[in-house]
């Protein structure tokens, strides 16, 4: 059932509040990772809050995530362009290798790293408290579809509540500007294509819904703090890595089952796993299997560091994608030609719990207001930069 208004009904709110009530704890949880003493040397830096060189300072982001895949591409550039970063992360999901990736390319005094848990709330004091946070960029989240339909809760915890802890945080330091990494996962299975941001928000699963509460949160938030400024982001297929071959995704292999396609047909060319198991095969689509939009991490940063100067109250919203949908057994064959290895392929019919048919996103929005467009258009390309930094590093960072 959906509203007139194309969002969801109301009665969602009251069952985001028995969550809250069940978990908002923000003081306990667990940690994921282990401290060293490079990383307690990176939280320890006194950040140098000034431009380089005579230049303008844009400013002291806290990113969250910031040893994940996205966070850490997009730490990078920040980087690159000027700014302090804080990264604050568990390592649940992220990997440290690419944050001392990241602490050998950053300037002297330009990176801080807190190993720490959005769900502790001693933890988010020491991701604030040192230096003055000019922004945050909110990239934390466990992430997978089907893992998400097995532990809802663990999803409403980490990717809803934790969004709300943060916001809380912010509160009490006075940042008053945050882009939101949301995903195209809250739309459901769309009744029409392209996607369009007023497309109605009716998740399918467990990863969708919570990311979607996180956005109301967020609102809500703006609605109540009128100098609260916001943009939330809705990507889509994220894949790729830097054309330069200085960071890129690698996976803990107990969470590669679950991750994404680029990454599988990986292994299979790398032999670290026997085969490539296609799920899902007889999908209302061109050949029977599921349909994505592919956009290239590099091209989803350059979107972050456009919307970064134009958050705003209300929030705005944005799809992020190329506009371009692609079969999974098409992603799969340019896989094969990229790798150059005929990996084996098995399909089976039935899909990955909480699967969707097809999506691809509009994305004249985001073109038209902020003159972003992806680059990375071409498949092949863009998985052309990922297995070259893959092959180049088959045990990780």
């Amino acid at each position: 059932m959906v509203s007139s208004s194309g969002r969801m009904p109301v009665e969602r709110v009251g069952f985001v509040a028995l969550i809250f009530a069940a978990v908002l704890y923000l003081g306990s949880g667990s940690r994921g990772g282990s401290s060293y003493a490079s990383m307690r040397q990176l939280e320890d830096v006194q950040l140098s809050l000034a431009g380089a060189n005579g230049a303008p300072f844009p400013g002291h982001i806290l990113v969250t995530g910031g040893a994940g895949f996205i966070g850490s591409h997009a730490t990078l550039r920040l980087l690159e362009d000027g700014y302090a970063v804080t990264i604050v992360d568990n390592y649940s999901r992220g990997n440290r290798g690419a944050i001392e990736a990241l602490r050998k390319l950053a300037p002297k005094n330009k990176l801080r790293v807190v190993d720490g848990d959005l769900g502790v709330q001693r933890d988010l004091e020491r991701a604030f408290g040192k230096h003055k946070v000019d922004a945050v960029i909110h990239f934390a989240a466990i992430a997978y579809v089907g893992e998400s339909v097995a532990q809802p809760l663990a999803y409403y915890r980490n990717v809803t509540v934790n969004t709300v802890g943060l916001l809380e945080a912010m509160r009490r330091h006075d940042v008053r500007k945050l882009v939101y990494s949301s995903t195209c996962a809250t739309y459901g299975n769309p009744d029409e294509l392209p996607i369009t941001e007023k497309t109605p928000t009716v998740p399918i699963n467990p990863y969708g819904k919570s990311k979607l509460y996180a956005e109301d949160a967020i609102r809500d938030y703006a609605v109540a703090n009128r100098d609260f400024d916001a943009a939330i982001l809705r990507y889509f297929n994220v894949f790729g890595s830097d054309p330069r071959g200085r960071l890129g995704e690698y996976p803990r292999p107990e969470l590669r089952a679950m991750g994404r396609i680029s990454g599988a047909c990986f292994d299979a060319a790398l032999g670290n796993i026997p085969e490539l198991v296609v799920m899902g095969t007889d999908f209302p689509t061109r050949d029977g299997t599921c349909v994505r939009d592919y956009v290239h991490v590099s091209d989803l940063v350059d979107a972050h560091l456009a919307v970064l100067g134009h958050v705003a109250n209300p929030p705005v919203l944005y799809n992020v994608g190329t506009g371009k949908g692609v079969t999974v057994r098409e992603f799969v064959d340019a896989c094969k030609r990229v790798t150059g290895v005929d990996v084996t392929v098995r399909e089976q019919r039935e899909s990955r719990p909480g699967d969707y048919a097809e999506v691809y996103a509009d994305v004249s929005k985001i073109r038209e207001e902020l003159g972003w467009e992806a680059r990375y258009v071409d498949l092949e390309e863009s998985l052309g930069h990922a297995w070259a930094w893959r092959s180049a590093h088959k045990a990780g960072y």
